[in-house]
This record gives structure tokens, sequence and C-alpha cells, in this order.
């Protein structure tokens, strides 16, 4: 998306980190604004998974227990495929009790209660992420979520991206600097902002289970930036 926008004078301030004070640029021309995008896709070095067990029971202690033991299950087989344990956070305990209506009472019947736990890693072998969610299945998960793909270190990625749209910024002004009759561009202001574009694919229980293999598609990723560009028209 492209936002223009033109002043006949304008009165741009930098922020100064070593001197704390600002300094005023003075426009003596006319001034375009543009907002330019680029985004850069790469593939995916990280994949984030989700995974979770749900236990029942009659009492709050046998729930938590029993879901302690299947819980420990996913977390072994997660340390055997080769995740670190500083790939691996828990991400939510919960323990509620559990009601069913009877139709016939009209009230709400305590049948027990229920309790969960949630991990997430992350699978620096991407490759294996479809491996992996298997894996978890079998060594008791009740619920998959993710993968969610990453670029761990995006910083090159990032840096085209800027560069992109650092020269698309100073081609358009420079355009719009011709058709309003002057010959070059100065510039006065940049202002960014950077999002990444993460695709995330939701695994079911019945696909994991129903494929002798889960298939994983990485795919790539994006990373999006926008510069805010502050050009001086001049002659």
């Amino acid at each position: 998306m492209k936002n223009i926008a033109f002043s006949a004078l304008a009165m741009t301030a930098f922020a100064s980190p070593a001197l704390g004070a600002e300094v005023q640029i003075q426009a003596s021309g006319p001034v375009v604004e543009l907002s330019v995008n680029e985004s850069i896709s790469a593939k995916p070095d990280i994949a984030t998974i989700g995974a979770g067990v749900t236990t029942e029971a009659a009492t709050a202690v046998a729930a938590m227990r029993q879901n302690a033991g299947e819980m420990d299950k996913v977390i072994k087989r997660l340390k055997a495929l080769g995740i670190k344990a500083e790939d691996i956070q828990t991400s939510g305990i919960n323990l509620s009790p559990r009601y069913d209506y009877d139709q016939t009472a009209q009230r709400q019947i305590f049948r027990g209660y229920s309790a969960s736990n949630r991990v997430s890693a992350t699978l620096r072998k991407v490759a294996e992420t479809g491996n992996v969610l298997d894996a978890l299945v079998a060594a008791g998960a009740t619920d998959l979520s993710g993968p969610d793909f990453s670029i761990d270190n995006d910083s090159a990625v990032k840096a085209k991206a800027r560069q992109s749209a650092m020269q698309r910024a100073q081609a358009e002004a420079q355009q719009y600097a011709r058709w309003a009759g002057y010959t070059g561009v100065r510039l006065l202001e940049v202002s960014e902002s950077i999002s990444a574009g993460r695709p995330m694919v939701m695994k079911s229980m019945d696909s994991a289970m129903e494929a002798m293999a889960t298939p994983v598609e990485p795919g790539r990723v994006g990373t999006s930036v926008t510069l805010t560009v502050k050009y001086e028209m001049t002659r």
C-alpha cells in the first residue's frame, strides 16, 4: 500500500541520541511523503508446535496425577527426538470441574474433574515436523496445534527488504519530482515498521491418526518492511 502527501513547506525534527537535542531541517521546496511496503520470503528453519494432554477423573487430585503421568510421556518423547529442554515450554495447565445437564431433573450434575496440560516445542529440523507430530500422538498427546513456521535469524531477510523498499521509495519520489517540474529529491525523514509472516496449519487428531506419516510442507515465510519516507523536491 502506498500513501502520498505533498506540502509546500515541511519542518522535520530528528532526535539525536548523543546530544539529546532536536535538529531542525528546513525544506524550502515541496515535500513528498511515501509509504512503501516490501516483502521478502525465505525458507523457514524453525517450526513451533503445541501438544497437550487432557485427562478426566472423579477427583481433582486423581485428574492431575493422571495428567502428570501422561504429560511426562509426551515431554520424554520430545526429548528422545532430540529436542532440547530449553526449546520445550509449558504453555498452559488447567483444572476444572465437569458437569452434565440432567434434562429430567433440570439441573447440572457434577461428574468429576478435567485436567489439561500443554507444551510448545521449537523444532530446529523442519523436515522432521510430521514425524514429531505422529510420535507425540503415539506418546499420548490428545491434541496438537501448529506448526508455526519462522526464520530463526531473519536479519539478512530484513536488510534485503529494507534495501528494496528504500530503492523503490527514492525512485518513486524522483518520479513525482520530475512530474512536478523538479530535477531531484533530498531525503528528509525515514520511519520503519516490520511484520513477520508466519503461516500456521492446524492439525486435527483424526488426520494424525489415520495417516501413516503426517505430511508437512513448510513452504516459505515472509518478512514485510514498511518505510515511510519524506523527500524534498529540489532543482
